[in-house]
């Protein structure tokens, strides 16, 4: 079958903006439904859901990521082919609006895997894409947000979730909502995708799990895909989508029990927090997070209707 699961982010997501984090994914995954439906390949699928999440504003990727600690968006993307175990990746890029793309880019026509800051916008450049002002993406939420918190101190997202310690900060310092699609095509072929605008106010040149090969994502047609979203610091540890992988090969293929082990495994070892989105060779769904919330939405072939929650 076809199936397609996008996430949108895991963590203590504000009301008043669950639900465009719930339009976002909807929309997101209308898209790339209607792709797959019409036979377009997993790459290329994954390619344009992330576009999309990168496009609306609402997720800390693309024009609605966190400023670091200079008041500069540093942008972060990997995807990877499961059939051919091609990937590519960037990070720490200020002129890419869509670095999903540069991925892309990097995946189909470079010898290298991952390429960061200016080199990785000259490769941009040398593939024919067009850079933008690093203004262009900062969205008026952000800078705002960044602007309200001079002064005060930086908290990991694992610390987002000891309320005690953070009772006193906005809830713009906490966000985690990182993006990725895992989907699956007429062929059997397996892509998944992973874009993050990174931590808020974070060191400039830090780069987490998203663009790490293994960590933010992973795919491989006999097993299935994987991408992840949270405390960046905590997924490297525990290279958490190569690891939920690893499980679900283990298991026999079960996407959830995998998801919920490597959670589970991620808490366990590092005391972190974040969610996955897993899809098994077969094009079964498995979901977990240990945060108030993820934005997540999902179709496949065998359902009459997708799912959408936050």
């Amino acid at each position: 079958m076809i199936s397609l699961i996008i996430h949108g982010g895991a963590w203590d997501i504000p009301v008043d903006r669950i639900e465009p984090h719930r339009a976002g994914c909807a929309k997101a995954l209308t898209i790339g439904w209607e792709m797959l439906r019409s036979g377009a390949s997993a790459d290329d699928v994954v390619e344009r859901v992330v576009c999309s999440l990168e496009d609306d504003g609402a997720f800390d990727a693309g024009s609605g990521s966190h400023l670091n600690a200079l008041g500069q968006i540093e942008l972060d993307a990997s995807i990877m082919n499961g059939k051919t175990l091609r990937c590519g990746a960037v990070a720490a890029v200020h002129r890419v609006k869509n670095p999903v793309s540069l991925a892309r880019k990097i995946m189909d026509n470079s010898e290298h895997i991952l390429l960061v800051g200016s080199g990785a916008e000259q490769f941009a450049l040398d593939q024919g894409m067009l850079l933008c002002q690093p203004n262009e993406l900062i969205s008026p939420r952000e800078r705002s947000a960044w602007e309200a918190s001079q002064g005060q101190n930086h908290y990991s997202t694992k610390d987002a979730f000891r309320k005690e310690k953070l009772a006193s900060l906005p809830d713009f310092g906490l966000a985690g909502d990182t993006v990725g699609t895992v989907a699956m095509d007429k062929d059997g072929n397996i892509c998944v995708g992973t874009s993050t605008g990174g931590t808020f106010r974070k060191h400039p040149g830090r780069v987490g799990d998203s663009p790490l090969i293994g960590c933010g994502s992973y795919a491989d047609n006999a097993i299935g895909g994987v991408s992840t979203t949270g405390w960046g610091e905590a997924m490297i540890k525990v290279v958490l989508a190569k690891t939920v992988i690893d499980i679900m090969e283990a298991n026999g293929g079960d996407p959830q029990k995998a998801a919920k082990q490597g959670i589970d495994l991620m808490k366990r070892k590092v005391d972190g927090y974040g969610g996955v989105i897993v899809l098994n060779h077969q094009g079964n769904i498995g979901v977990a997070y240990n945060t108030p919330y993820m934005a997540r939405a999902y179709m496949t072939s065998e359902m009459r209707e997708p799912f959408i929650a936050v």
